[in-house]
């Protein structure tokens, strides 16, 4: 039956992803709830809710306020709130009950910023999707109302390092282990310019000058919203991708530094979408189960599941680094188009276990391994936003050390 985890678990909620990417910035997040899962967002998957303060609650609906529909008590509360807190901003996010009443979270949300002049936003998250969809509309809600146009032009590329923002970076797929730090890193060994990371280490104020820089680097589906907003309103192009591995993350820098240089020299008017998006692709399938230099490989291939950028860059780098074909089971909601042929959509159970028929390793959360198909060699790589806080301890950091993923293959 679809939709439904008799083995495995499942992936944080939409309404998580939320409030995971509104975390750091100035707000107030309302998860409109009876009860419950405001304790299990900051138990399970929040990994800073111990270190830094952030204004998340819940709206305690009662079952004759579900049924009647007394809208105004929410709205009353949010209100008292807001006059005590004086948030950046004020974002409500559903959940399964206000979903099968029809709660109208768009109309809601404009009475609130009628009556308490703070932006206001409503997100209608049902519970039902995962954490990639609630974060990655959350983060384009930022991009559409906050991030301010440049005051003048950008200065010339000559003679400067290229700026760059970093989209989806949120404790849910990266933890906090260092990766964010990793990525900043990265970046400026390469020569590049870090303007903003949305949303971990920037504050709200960092994140409005957003449009400063030259290109936005998405490294997970959770950035998309954000990275197609800030395209539309400002003509940036971006990047996906994260660089995990010794040889990828060479290729997507250059990607980046051809790509901006591309999009100048062609214009804001004549470049197509297409042009500006730039993916991760090894050109590797697994068409006929043959390599890069068309051998076969009778051992199989490995099966990557998760997240669908992160996941599709360790395929690419375990292509590339190990010779072994590599495809990707995309368990979330994914950007259009970035998947490979060899790669699958996988949101159910039922989805993933035939295609891990003929897989050699699989690459997945340690709480997969129960559908491992036997003879496969299971490597487990923790996510925070599938396990929760159960191996944390055990995530690694990728970026800084792809080897160790490459020794157990």
């Amino acid at each position: 039956m679809k939709q439904t985890a008799s083995i495995i678990s499942t992936y944080s909620a939409d309404v998580m992803g939320v409030c995971s990417a509104l975390f750091e910035l100035g707000g107030m997040t309302i998860m409109h709830d009876a009860s419950g899962c405001n304790s299990t967002y900051t138990t399970h998957e929040e990994t800073r809710w111990y270190d830094m303060d952030s204004r998340v609650y819940i709206s305690g609906i009662s079952e004759i306020e579900a049924i009647m529909g007394d809208d105004e008590k929410l709205i009353g509360d949010i209100e008292d709130a807001a006059s005590e807190l004086h948030p950046a901003f004020i974002a409500i996010a559903g959940t399964p009950i206000p979903t099968m009443v029809g709660f109208d979270f768009e109309a809601v949300a404009e009475v609130i910023e009628m009556r308490t002049g703070i932006p206001t936003f409503g997100f209608p998250t049902t519970g039902m999707n995962t954490y990639i969809h609630g974060a990655s509309m959350a983060l384009g809600g930022i991009a559409e109302r906050f991030v301010e146009a440049p005051e003048e032009d950008p200065e010339p590329l000559e003679g400067r390092k290229l700026r760059v923002n970093i989209l989806g970076l949120t404790p849910l797929d990266f933890s906090v282990n260092g990766q964010d730090g990793s990525i900043v890193r990265w970046l400026e060994d390469e020569g590049f310019e870090v303007v903003s990371r949305w949303a971990m280490g920037s504050t709200l104020d960092e994140i409005r000058r957003s449009a400063q820089a030259d290109v936005n680097l998405v490294v997970s589906a959770a950035g998309y919203g954000a990275a197609r907003v800030l395209f539309e309103r400002f003509g940036m192009p971006y990047a996906i991708g994260v660089p995990a591995g010794n040889e990828l993350p060479g290729l997507l820098a250059d990607l980046i530094r051809i790509k901006v240089q591309e999009f100048r020299n062609d214009g804001q008017n004549s470049a197509t979408f297409e042009s500006r998006e730039i993916s991760i692709d090894s050109g590797v399938f697994l068409d006929g189960s043959t390599g890069r230099d068309g051998s076969t490989y009778e051992q199989g291939f490995a099966a990557v599941i998760g997240e669908g950028v992160s996941s599709l860059s360790i395929a690419s780098s375990i292509e590339m680094e190990c010779g072994i074909p590599a495809k990707v089971l995309c368990a979330t909601e994914c950007p259009e188009d970035i998947l490979r042929e060899c790669d699958r959509m996988t949101p159910d159970e039922d989805d993933i276990i035939p295609e891990l028929h003929g897989a050699a390793y699989v690459i997945a959360d340690p709480l997969y391994k129960p559908i491992v198909p036997q003879g496969a060699k299971f490597i487990p790589l923790p996510s925070e936003a599938f396990s929760g806080r159960i191996y944390r301890d055990e995530i690694p950091d990728l970026i800084k050390d792809f080897n160790w993923l490459i020794q157990q293959l």
